[in-house]
Order: structure tokens, then C-alpha cells, then sequence
């Protein structure tokens, strides 16, 4: 990509549930680059929605959130079945609609040992890469970081995978990582030693194709409560920005706060000001 794009996870809270052409009109009055697309029941979207978001991708960058009840661990191989298959129908509606990436949460421990979750993991991937290899669907899927040490999901470990599969590459929530860890990784220094290890572990050119989230955060020592409006979190985002700045990362920053629009504005602003 050729900038950092600030976007809203879903559509605008001024749009007043009146649909994707007030939302989309909105983004674009405010100088917002895009939108992430919100799955969070299943994959469904009505024709007329996704021509509207098609043509928005035109301008604008539109990434996808898969549905939340996604467990690529679940005890039950029909969930597992059924979560590959959510997955797989995100990147068919992604790649219709225009997105250039997907994310979605992988996974639960289930008690498990972390190295067996991986193997399941891995395998479920496999099938995922592929069927839309097969489709010649090559929008980029992403496994997010995750909030609570139940998940499977810590930057390592998606890291990891992401060496394993060329389509694969890491959604990084920095707010859930510094709630997964109840509070750290919320200096300077530890946003740059991230972005460091990415660009070792998977090339420099990863910096150039981020999809990242970022909101506030309400955390325990079990990880991650709900999210916050930035000002009223202890999220030091202005310091993640300037690694940003320091690093040239380019791609996408979903903002997930609970006032959507506002704080994506706040950091597009800041960033700019940089």
C-alpha cells in the first residue's frame, strides 16, 4: 500500500443504523479512508450493500471482519467444519465487494496445550489457503492477536503461522495485546520491538501490507474487559503512532472504539500532525 489508511471498524455511529450509503457518505465527508465491513453474525450482505461497498473500494479501503463464533480448536469437528467455512465465506464476500484483506479470531485454547492448538490450528488453515487457492481468491487472511490468555492468538504464534502460508499474515490488535498482558506493551519502545520482530520474522515488506486494530481498552489480569474511547483509556496511542511514523508502516489501521468515527478521526488527525 502507499500510506497508513484510517478506517472504522463498521459503519459510522452518525449514520444512525440508516444503512451503507449514509455510512459510507459519512466516512467520506470526514476525510476517512475506508471501512472494515463487520460480520459479526454470519456472512450476509444484500446485493444492493455490496455494490455500494464495491464502489467505495474504488477510492476507499475496505477490509473484513469474520463472524465471532469462529474456534478453529472447538472439541466438536463440526464446529471446526463450520468455522473453516465462515472463514472461507469472508474472503469469497472480501474478494467480492473489493477488500484487500480479512481478519477474524481464531481460536480457544480449551485447556489445550498451545503446541497442539498450533498443529489444529495449522491444519485448519491449510484447508482454509487451500479451497481459495483453488478459487484463485488471493485477498490476504489474518488471524488477529487476541485479548485474553483463552485465545489462541499472541503475536508470536500468528507470526509463526504466518511463515507457513503465503496468504496468511498478521492482524495486529495492540490493544489487545496490552490487555492480554494487563497492561505492558504500552511504550514507544515496545511498539517499535514489535514492529521489529515483524519485519525479522516475515521481511521488511510486511511493514508496507499492515492490517492492524487499535481502540481503547477495559482490562483484568485475565485480559481484556471491552473496549474505550481512547481519551478515556490509559492506550498510549500517540507513541504508537510516532513508531508508525518511525517506521514507514504502511496499510491499514481499523479504529475500534466505542465512539467509531471520532477516535479514527483523533488518530488520522494525529498521525497527520506527525
Amino acid at each position: 500500500m502507499n500510506k497508513l489508511h484510517f478506517v472504522t471498524a463498521g459503519l459510522p455511529l452518525a449514520s444512525e443504523n440508516k444503512g451503507y450509503k449514509a455510512g459510507l457518505e459519512i466516512i467520506d465527508n470526514m476525510d476517512l479512508d475506508g471501512l472494515e465491513v463487520e460480520f459479526v453474525h454470519g456472512v450476509r450482505m444484500t446485493e444492493a450493500n455490496q455494490n455500494l461497498v464495491k464502489d467505495f473500494a474504488q477510492n476507499k479501503t475496505v477490509t473484513c471482519h469474520g463472524p465471532y463464533y469462529i474456534n478453529l480448536n472447538s472439541q466438536e469437528q463440526e464446529k471446526i467444519e463450520a468455522s473453516i467455512t465462515r472463514i472461507i465465506e469472508t474472503a469469497q464476500m472480501g474478494k467480492k465487494i473489493g477488500a484487500y484483506s480479512i481478519t477474524f479470531h481464531a481460536a480457544f485454547y480449551m485447556g489445550k496445550n498451545p503446541e497442539e492448538v498450533y498443529k489444529t490450528v495449522y491444519s485448519a488453515t491449510e484447508k482454509i489457503c487451500s479451497a481459495l487457492d483453488k478459487e484463485n481468491n488471493n485477498i490476504w487472511v489474518r488471524p488477529e492477536t487476541t485479548g485474553k490468555g483463552t485465545q489462541w492468538g499472541t503475536l508470536e504464534e500468528i507470526v509463526k503461522l504466518s511463515k507457513e502460508f503465503k496468504q496468511i499474515l498478521p492482524c495486529i490488535d495492540f490493544a489487545h495485546i496490552h490487555a492480554r498482558t494487563n497492561g505492558g506493551f504500552n511504550t514507544y519502545d515496545d511498539f517499535c520491538n514489535m514492529l521489529e520482530y515483524c519485519a525479522k520474522e516475515l521481511g521488511n515488506e510486511v511493514l508496507n501490507n499492515m492490517h492492524m486494530h487499535l481502540a481503547g481498552i477495559e482490562y483484568s489480569p485475565k485480559g481484556e474487559k471491552n473496549h474505550l474511547i481512547l481519551e478515556e483509556s490509559d492506550m498510549n496511542y500517540k507513541d504508537l503512532l510516532k513508531a508508525f511514523k518511525q517506521f514507514d508502516v504502511k496499510g491499514v489501521l481499523v479504529c475500534e472504539s466505542p465512539n467509531i468515527e471520532d477516535d479514527t478521526k483523533l488518530l488520522k488527525d494525529y498521525y497527520l500532525s506527525l
